[in-house]
């Protein structure tokens, strides 16, 4: 295959999987509509008791759906549809009535088969009644009693209309394919509008979350201080006092031999020589060079270089971003490849680094780590995967990890960020 047929072919893929989705989101709307159902069914049944038991099982099978709905919304088209608490299971007719979020997604249950519906309903309509015409009316046309018939608005009754209709009919399957995928994203941006957790909810969240991550970066700094003071005082600070001392021990010998002086100050200077590498070893510890000189992404192929593996880096982002988002990134990647190196038995891995904008949370950097190893690799397990969660908490950051044993493991990382410096990384 060609290299000019390959994206065309990629598109084709993308845009026939995009009507598919569409028209599957069309057949889960009977689902939808069902719960919405059987919710009014309990709350017209309140007022005789029997509602009082069904409500509770018919507010969680709508959850459910709307569970999926969100899930399918960024699956399908990239869209983050943050979802509200759920009820406890044992929460009764009342803590359901109380809550907003069921209201809301009531609401979502009797408008998405009437809006979302029909608007998802557009492409796969679109594409069959075009296929009909291009592929189905020239054979057919003549079979007709009355020697043809209406194709849209093209009056099929001789060879030259035929054609017109087949052409249209093309035309109308290539709309469809076009329209599919900005249809799929619409309809997750209007299911969004419902599903989403109220402002109030999401605010509270994001507080307690903040609260979390804080506590968490200060015992991480209370952690990285311990860490530089035992360093400095097993390392460097101990090397330094032997070499004072030896420093003075050639003092007094070089009068009175000189020789076992001169041996003393030789051992001075790889003492300071070693000091020297022990205190370069922390800054690199602290704050990378080539991370505050050159940018992330010659930081990062740095770490390529210093790896056993095959480390493959591509590097797509145009400018210097924050420090501090470059420092979690590096030491998020230097952490990635280390547990391929130990636990992942893989021997590549490819480094990926994107900075684009998202429907919700504006500029990203996103980082993806893929691995080909033996798989299954569990966060809980101490890989240390904990630590770069943590850490990418503090900028509102995001992990995903997909490890189906087998292979192969890809790690995405995403932390909010803006480009504002110029490039400054080589290519």
């Amino acid at each position: 295959m060609s290299s000019k047929s390959r994206p065309l072919h990629a598109e084709l893929s993308r845009r026939t999987a995009a009507l598919g989705h569409c028209h599957l989101a069309g057949l889960l709307d009977l689902r939808v509509a069902v719960a919405g159902t059987g919710v009014v069914g309990a709350l017209l049944l309140l007022p005789v008791g029997l509602g009082l038991w069904l409500l509770p099982p018919a507010a969680a099978a709508l959850h459910r759906c709307a569970d999926l709905a969100r899930q399918r919304a960024e699956r399908w088209s990239g869209v983050r549809i943050t979802a509200p608490d759920p009820l406890p299971r044992a929460a009764g007719a009342r803590a359901v009535l109380a809550d907003a979020g069921f209201w809301r997604e009531l609401t979502w249950a009797w408008l998405e088969p009437l809006v979302g519906g029909l608007l998802v309903a557009i492409p796969p309509v679109l594409v069959v009644q075009g296929l009909f015409g291009a592929v189905v009316q020239p054979f057919v046309w003549r079979l007709l009693d009355d020697g043809g018939n209406w194709y849209a608005f093209v009056p099929v009754r001789s060879s030259g209309l035929m054609l017109a209709a087949a052409a249209l009919g093309a035309g109308f399957t290539a709309a469809g394919l076009f329209l599919a995928p900005p249809v799929l994203r619409l309809h997750a941006r209007w299911g969004r509008r419902l599903l989403a957790a109220p402002r109030v909810a999401e605010l509270q969240r994001r507080v307690d979350e903040l609260k979390d991550s804080r506590t968490e970066v200060l015992d991480h700094r209370a952690a990285e201080l311990r860490r530089i003071e035992r360093d400095l005082h097993d390392g460097a600070q101990a090397r330094l006092v032997a070499l004072g001392m030896r420093l003075d021990s050639a003092t007094r010998l070089l009068e009175v031999d000189p020789p076992a002086a001169r041996a003393a100050l030789l051992e001075v200077r790889e003492l300071s020589g070693r000091a020297l590498e022990d205190l370069r070893g922390l800054v690199r510890g602290i704050q990378p060079p080539v991370l505050v000189d050159r940018g992330l992404g010659d930081a990062v192929r740095s770490l390529a270089l210093d790896s056993f593996l095959d480390v493959y880096v591509d590097v797509r982002t145009a400018g210097r971003l924050p420090a501090a988002v470059e420092s979690a990134a590096y030491f998020a990647v230097n952490e990635l490849l280390t547990n391929a190196a130990k636990h992942s038995g893989a021997g590549r891995v490819d480094v990926l680094l994107t900075h684009e904008d998202t429907d919700t949370g504006g500029p990203r950097l996103r980082v993806t780590v893929t691995d080909d190893g033996r798989g299954g690799a569990d966060p809980s397990g101490g890989t240390g995967l904990i630590g770069v969660r943590a850490r990418l908490a503090t900028f509102d950051g995001s992990l995903v990890l997909h490890s189906p044993q087998g292979g192969p493991t890809t790690v995405t990382l995403e932390i909010p960020c803006a480009s504002s410096l110029p490039k400054t990384s080589s290519s």
